[in-house]
């Protein structure tokens, strides 16, 4: 569809940027916080640092929260840390944990901006691992319920957006990537049981949104890569859905109607898969009604066909920021995703599409008809401070610029999105690549190197600058969201 004029946003567009608990705060071991599995998962992405400083927001959650404002952000989506908040088996509310978000909360809302949360980003407790088996065991369900309500108690009246499980698909399809999978000997098939859990969690929290917080809303993030046929050959466009069955439409289809899809009942039953639904768990799943879908989408895939007998190749990520040197998977029987001669790359070989964001959004509302609110897109780069100590990331700039007139374009095709929230304000830890992947339209300044050289955050100086990205969004959003800054097409 072509629109002789630029995309317009609606009325109170929120337009915002993103973080996670794990990956921003730092401050692992302050105020009575205790280790997550992700934390320990950190450890071991060497030679990059861990988790225990990052941005350390926790300690500058003012100074980032000013920077948003003179940026002109009306929405910031985060996370909160579950040991922050629940550190010990015992259940015991921590109350220092319960200052810092109401601190950071009061301190948004001060600056006239929405907070956005979201309950679980990656950050079990270890004691719900070692105690209840994390998610491996229905024992998590009782704990998580109530972790969730503890947070709407103290949070929900002045929360009113709420996000369950980040990327709950991803957890289950890159399990060892995001230490998902520790302990369990058959991932195969127990990755189904650990799944179901997780669905349950989820609508234990979405009913005890609707119960607990007046006028709150709340929905899941799943992370949603669109996958295109290789080419026009009939066998590449079924393998293209069935690599979006196996990433992401499988769990699209539960969040909004409760149940499983009869395309995963059949490979359950092809398979010999028990994924132990238990009498109640559907109604409990049905109950769930969310409220809208928040979208964590970055870049597209294309799928090719890989017959039955084809060798099997692992999805090998890029770990070095060298482009080539990420392994496309190769499923048998399935798909294998390729290489797009029609995209560029970024360093870490995610493709730069922002048409896959527009995409996304005509495909999920064609299918689920519940709004929508971007919660994670941006572009990973190496970057550093030129001579004039100021930071330039055209690349960057280029790529929010266009996911940005994409969601317009969606908007204009009748799509009901709410809100942008890039991924991410500041740079902060990245999940496999420590500091050395920034997303933010904000350097901190400070490296893994730096970083693994002493055990005192103080002794870094963490400088906040912010990038070209910041001022092109502050511009645009000063503007009413029309002034793009270069011709744009669609």
């Amino acid at each position: 569809m072509h629109y002789d004029w630029n995309p317009r946003f609606p009325k109170g567009f929120l337009f915002g940027a993103s973080s996670a608990a794990w990956q921003v705060e730092g401050a692992t071991t302050e105020d009575g916080r205790t280790p997550a599995i992700i934390d320990l998962n950190s450890q071991k992405k060497a030679p990059f640092v861990d988790n225990k400083f990052t941005a350390d927001h926790y300690h500058r959650y003012a100074e980032d929260v000013a920077l948003m404002k003179e940026c002109g952000l009306t929405s910031y989506r985060f996370s909160i840390a579950w040991p922050r908040i629940i550190p010990a088996a015992d259940g015991a509310v921590n109350p220092a944990g319960i200052a810092f978000y109401n601190n950071l909360i009061d301190e948004l809302l001060a600056a006239g901006i929405t907070p956005i949360v979201t309950l679980y980003h990656y950050d079990m407790p270890v004691w719900a691992q070692e105690k209840l088996g994390g998610w491996r065991s229905r024992e998590i369900i009782p704990a998580f319920a109530h972790y969730v309500r503890t947070c709407f108690e103290a949070f929900g009246d002045r929360v009113k957006y709420w996000l369950s499980i980040n990327e709950q698909n991803m957890q289950i399809c890159y399990g060892d990537w995001l230490g998902v999978s520790k302990g369990v000997e058959d991932w195969f098939r127990d990755k189904w049981k650990i799944n179901h859990i997780m669905n349950l969690c989820h609508a234990t929290a979405v009913n005890l949104c609707h119960e607990v917080v007046d006028g709150g809303k709340i929905g899941p993030v799943p992370g949603y890569v669109p996958i295109y046929p290789e080419t026009c050959r009939p066998e590449d466009q079924i393998a293209a859905m069935n690599a979006e069955e196996f990433t992401e439409k499988i769990w699209c289809d539960t969040y909004a109607y409760g149940d499983y899809s009869p395309f995963l009942y059949n490979y359950w039953r092809n398979h010999d898969i028990d994924p132990d639904i238990r009498p109640g768990d559907i109604e409990t799943m049905k109950r769930a009604k969310s409220d809208f879908l928040a979208v964590n989408c970055y870049r597209s895939n294309t799928a090719r066909h890989a017959p039955a007998d084809a060798e099997a190749q692992e999805y090998l990520l890029n770990a070095s920021g060298k482009k080539g040197e990420l392994t496309f998977p190769v499923v048998p029987g399935q798909y294998a995703l390729t290489r797009n001669p029609y995209v560029e790359y970024t360093d870490w070989d995610w493709e730069i599409d922002p048409v896959a964001m527009r995409y996304a959004l005509r495909y999920l509302w064609d299918h689920y008809r519940l709004p929508m609110v971007i919660t994670e897109n941006g572009l990973g780069a190496h970057e550093s401070k030129s001579p004039d100590g100021k930071v330039h990331d055209p690349r960057r700039l280029d790529y929010i610029r266009d996911n940005l007139y994409q969601i317009g374009l969606a908007i204009e095709d009748g799509v009901d999105v709410f809100g942008y929230n890039a991924w991410t304000f500041t740079d902060l830890l990245s999940t496999g690549n420590g500091m050395a992947k920034r997303y933010g339209f904000v350097f901190i300044d400070t490296t893994d190197e730096e970083q693994k050289a002493t055990d005192d955050v103080s002794t870094l100086a963490l400088t906040r600058i912010p990038k070209d990205s910041y001022y092109w969004y502050q511009s645009f959003i000063a503007s009413g969201a029309t002034q793009w800054g270069k011709e744009m097409s669609d």
